[in-house]
């Protein structure tokens, strides 16, 4: 049997805070959704003003994120994608009924090598949304100190 490790609410906490605070910062209103291993949200958080679309965008790209184990971005470069028609990922958006998010803006959560959540946001532009992920993934990083490897989207290669 093997142990797992569970993110937990007051550190998905920390990880919303953190994604709304950068989103203030750079002056855009967001909805972040940080959910479990499964894509099932812990936190999810619109600010005012933010679209009334935005908290089931977060979520979808959150779930994409953690359920396939992969930033939701890389669904539209190689070698896999684009996810256009005729290309190996066609398609893949069309799954678990519509869920599946192909765009920036979803990132997994990965704590010493296992992925435990995804992060996900909506609102910005890619680089607004990708600014306010890092920063959530920057802030599990600091929250859970050196004993934690924490990957950062900007270490995320492929």
């Amino acid at each position: 049997m093997k142990s797992a490790l569970k993110l937990e609410l007051e550190e998905a906490r920390v990880m919303a805070r953190a994604a709304l605070a950068k989103a203030q910062e750079i002056g855009v209103p967001e909805s972040v959704c940080i959910t479990d291993e499964g894509g099932f949200p812990l936190v999810l958080e619109r600010m005012d003003g933010a679209r009334v679309t935005g908290p089931q965008i977060a979520w979808n790209k959150a779930f994409t994120a953690a359920g396939h184990k992969r930033s939701t971005h890389l669904f539209n470069t190689a070698p896999n994608g684009p996810a256009l028609p005729g290309n190996e990922a066609f398609g893949i958006q069309w799954s678990f009924e519509g869920k599946f998010a192909v765009f920036v803006g979803g990132y997994p959560i990965v704590v010493n090598g296992e992925v435990i959540g995804g992060v996900g946001l909506s609102g910005g532009n890619g680089e607004q949304d990708t600014a306010c992920g890092v920063a959530a993934l920057q802030a599990l990083r600091e929250h859970l100190g050196a004993a934690a490897d924490v990957v950062v989207q900007a270490d995320i290669k492929k």
